[in-house]
């Protein structure tokens, strides 16, 4: 008889939510092993007692077999005494040790489930909130860990006796899967509108029916509330876009599957296999002509937002739709997705005809994410459901815990301690009442969830964002971090490569070190020590915040900036000019979001502006990308040793209106790629610089930066994107903590 030997192993990572100990437990009866695994905070703890090679064999398997939604990180594995054990347990979670904890995020819907959900003989056939331990709500349903029903939001349904035996039986693929319900004892549908409540399957065929009448349908799902509509049908998305006062913002739209998605839509096998991953995300790809889609579901562009059933409650009602439904976040602009029943039909009681609610509550909300193809990578607009909490790792180690609350736009928080950071899924614009609420919520619920305290925040220098002001306010020590240092330091910090890089942090308007407004910078340097080497010409932009929404005035302003006037004011242009000349609520700006701006209003595009980035969005959809003659823009050097680009020669050729639209916008576009090459020849001069950096919301422009990536490539330059953080502000809370760290390192 073989010589018994005990090991004792700790695996950190994403072991929790992921039915790891299920796994463990199968694998000890698999290698013949006594013992015990155990959940703790943050990581598992197993002790197991065998022959050697019964040990080795599982040793091997623990990591390489894991289940495929865990990601184990084996801290530890020693030989310990023999204890003499029998069998193999799975033994109660322990909360009282130090924390280690990785909150999975929540998951799609996993084959096996799918397979259950339309298979008529089985319990679960039809049910909207099927589950086991390789999928299902995990980040909205927590309140605390370690891990277990008790501490989700699933402690208020009992399990009947067929799920107690499942959720209990370790060789089940339902062991321990905390959301485990059915449709006897788990969470049930609500339909409601004006004249009917039904529940279960009553209320998805009512859905259903209201959905091809025509009707706009609010429907709970797992991180908040959609609005769904028929994405073919002009007259329903355009009821839903006046309802919602959402006169040209794209909405997603969700396909039943694969096969049909690929009919309205270009997509290459590397977008499919995104499209299809687990994350299940919104991915931009470009409409095929006569797709079938309303043209009001993304009006001005070229691109839609497309994705796939991620939860059983979407596979069901798509499938019963059998039709692309318009499936858009239902929120009041820019705040944080609805996600209680009640306050869900108070606000959207003008908007929704009828509702789809469920009695499982959200923790905490979680919108979907964004992503777009740039470079042959699909990149992040907007972290959410899938993808967040993102947890990274650090260049660096911090004394104490810190946290980073980001920018005004697009927030997201991030909470570093050690060497790891946690960036929160998107939050929305801080504008509200609720977006602060759910601001607050989300610092709050990240500290509770890895038992982590900061003692020290870290915000933009704008005193007036609504997230700066919290900072202050909240009793921490505070440091402040310049916008544009985070957005470059966001980019560096995926990287790890602390040496010296020039990014070009090109976006809207951020506070700048001189007090101006900053948004077409070029910095050198490393995280902690940025210099700024290269900028745009500067003009004095009128309205300050407005203009965000009012492209004329960044026309008007560059106009009269080289001495023009300017084409098609508005009724009150002329008290806007007397403003801008005596330079009454007129900032100076560099950014090149704001050029973008221009060139919209100047092309007739848009001069007006319903959402943030219209402008720009539809000057890039005007755009062929197709090679064309180039404008020079001259580069000089200022008086505080900057170089600075003329956009001066880009005006007149876009008021030429011998040029298309589509000329226009490809010359601008075109130019400014060559600006930006010239910018980095002219730094060269005096630096050797290797590594270009890309950052900044004006990247999120797929023409541009194709360009200037194919420009700084052939001229034997290495070019660096964001792969896991967005590009815009929702990178800016991870970029403030890189920054703020470097200083102290």
């Amino acid at each position: 008889m073989s010589q018994l030997r005990a090991l004792h192993f700790v695996v950190a990572g994403r072991v929790q939510g992921v039915g790891f100990r299920p796994f463990v437990y199968r694998l000890a009866q698999r290698f013949d092993l006594h013992g015990w695994v155990q959940n703790q905070l943050g990581q598992v703890e197993i002790h197991v007692e065998g022959s050697l090679r019964n040990l080795a064999g599982f040793a091997t398997a623990l990591i390489d077999e894991a289940p495929p939604l865990s990601q184990p990180d084996l801290r530890a594995q020693m030989q310990t005494d023999l204890a003499g054990m029998t069998g193999f347990t799975i033994r109660p979670s322990v909360g009282n040790v130090p924390a280690d904890i990785h909150v999975p995020p929540d998951y799609f819907t996993c084959d096996e489930c799918l397979s259950e959900l339309f298979e008529p003989y089985d319990r679960r056939y039809r049910y909207p909130f099927i589950n086991c331990t390789q999928c299902g709500p995990r980040y909205t349903l927590i309140n605390a860990l370690p891990y277990d029903r008790a501490a989700t939001s699933m402690r208020e349904f009992n399990l009947c006796p067929a799920c107690r035996a499942e959720y209990e039986n370790p060789l089940d693929r339902r062991f321990h899967a905390e959301p485990v319900a059915c449709p006897q004892c788990g969470p049930q549908l609500l339909f409601q509108n004006d004249r009917l409540r039904l529940s279960g399957e009553s209320a998805l065929v009512a859905a259903v029916a209201a959905l091809r009448a025509g009707q706009i349908v609010a429907v709970k799902g797992v991180g908040g509330y959609h609005l769904l509509c028929d994405a073919k049908s002009d007259v329903v998305v355009a009821r839903l876009r006046a309802r919602k006062v959402r006169p040209h913002k794209p909405l997603a739209v969700m396909f039943p599957d694969l096969m049909s998605a690929q009919q309205a839509v270009e997509m290459t096998d590397t977008e499919a296999e995104f499209l299809s991953s687990p994350l299940r995300p919104i991915l931009l790809l470009q409409q095929k002509t006569n797709n079938g889609l309303a043209t009001e579901v993304a009006p001005g562009l070229v691109e839609v937002g497309i994705m796939l059933p991620y939860s059983p409650l979407h596979h069901v009602l798509l499938a019963d739709f059998d039709a692309p439904l318009v499936v858009t976040s239902a929120n009041i602009c820019g705040e944080p997705v609805l996600t209680d029943n009640t306050e869900a039909e108070t606000r959207l009681a003008g908007v929704a005809d009828v509702f789809l609610h469920h009695d499982r509550k959200i923790v905490r909300p979680a919108d979907d994410p964004v992503f777009r193809m740039s470079a042959g990578v699909p990149r992040p607009l907007r972290l959410g459901r899938g993808c967040a909490p993102l947890e990274l790792n650090l260049p660096f180690t911090l004394e104490t815990p810190v946290l980073a609350v980001g920018g005004h736009t697009k927030n997201t928080i991030a909470l570093a301690w050690d060497r790891r950071v946690v960036i929160s899924p998107h939050i929305g614009d801080l504008g509200s009442l609720r977006s602060m609420v759910v601001f607050e919520q989300v610092i709050a619920d990240l500290q509770k969830l890895y038992n982590v305290t900061a003692s020290r925040v870290v915000c933009d220098a704008h005193s007036s964002y609504a997230s700066s002001r919290w900072a202050r306010a909240s009793g921490l020590k505070v440091s402040s971090v310049f916008h544009h240092h985070a957005h470059a330091s966001a980019l560096v910090g995926e990287y790890q490569e602390l040496h010296d890089w020039l990014v070009f942090t090109w976006d809207g308007v951020g506070y700048g070190e001189d007090g101006a407004m900053w948004g077409g910078e070029a910095l050198l340097g490393k995280p902690g020590s940025w210099e700024r080497v290269a900028s745009m010409r500067p003009f004095h932009l009128p309205g300050g915040d407005v203009a965000g929404r009012e492209p004329w005035r960044a026309a008007a302003a560059m106009s009269w900036e080289i001495g023009m006037d300017s084409p098609a004011l508005p009724t009150d242009g002329d008290l806007v000019h007397t403003a801008w000349q005596r330079r009454i609520n007129t900032q100076q700006t560099s950014a090149v979001g704001r050029l973008f701006d221009a060139a919209a209003a100047l092309t007739g595009l848009v001069t007006h502006a319903s959402y943030e980035g219209q402008g720009p969005m539809w000057l890039e959809a005007a755009s062929t990308g197709n090679a064309c003659a180039v404008i020079d823009l001259p580069l000089s050097l200022d008086e505080h040793g900057i170089w600075r680009s003329d956009w001066a020669p880009l005006v007149k050729m876009l008021l030429d209106t011998t040029l298309s639209v589509s000329q226009r916008a490809d010359l601008f576009h075109t130019s400014l790629a060559h600006a930006l090459l010239a910018q980095v020849r002219a730094v060269q001069e005096k630096h050797a610089v290797r590594c270009i950096g890309l950052a900044g919301g004006v990247f999120q422009n797929h023409r541009l930066t194709e360009m200037v990536v194919n420009l700084l490539t052939a001229a034997g330059l290495q070019v660096k994107l964001a792969r896991q953080v967005p590009v815009n502000d929702g990178g800016i809370s991870f970029g403030q903590i890189i920054e703020m760290g470097s200083r102290h390192d």
